[in-house]
């Protein structure tokens, strides 16, 4: 008889739960990345550089998201253009890398929509968990939540980076727009 592949083992992101009223036009504005946890190397390397980063989201069709990231590169404003597509379920997006196993797999994990939102996001094994604002800084207590996510997956405090709360860029040139993925 035929053999019965094994099913692949389960990726840390099944087992995340998405946000349950997650209601995509409140979602929809601007945001402050205000923390992440990660276990990126060149994050780990680069962390004495990391510039304040905002993003404004916008929604496509009702259920896709189109995202601007607005940050620094050396000393220049770009923004970085990038489509998350709804994934099976509600609160899950798909963010389509370019070549093989390009593509990210986003969660929005918990947001109350007024003052803060954290996604998690997974590339082949490796997760993270961003920490957004509507401000650049955020309360004791959603600082908390965002630490018990970022535990939860099996990411500690040595893995967890602050962003700078001022130097945010507004607006990009035209010279300094990129369309595609943003490395996690």
């Amino acid at each position: 008889g035929r053999r019965q592949r094994p099913s692949p083992p389960q990726s840390p992101l099944e087992k995340v739960a998405a946000q349950r009223e997650l209601s995509l036009p409140q979602l929809a504005g601007r945001w402050f990345l205000v923390g992440m946890a990660s276990r990126c190397r060149y994050l780990a390397e680069h962390s004495h550089r990391l510039e304040a980063t905002a993003v404004t989201l916008t929604v496509l069709d009702g259920q896709s998201l189109a995202i601007s990231t607005f940050r620094k590169l050396d000393g220049m404003c770009w923004e970085i253009r990038q489509r998350y597509l709804p994934a099976q379920a509600h609160g899950r997006f798909l963010l389509k890398g370019r070549g093989y196993g390009g593509k990210v797999d986003v969660v929005v994990g918990e947001t109350d929509h007024n003052s803060y939102a954290i996604l998690y996001y997974q590339k082949g094994r490796s997760i993270s968990v961003k920490l957004y604002g509507r401000s650049s800084q955020v309360s004791d207590a959603v600082a908390e939540k965002f630490e018990q996510h970022v535990r939860a997956v099996g990411l500690s405090e040595d893995v967890t980076y602050y962003f700078p709360t001022y130097g945010f860029c507004d607006s990009a040139d035209e010279f300094h727009i990129l369309d595609g993925e943003l490395q996690i």
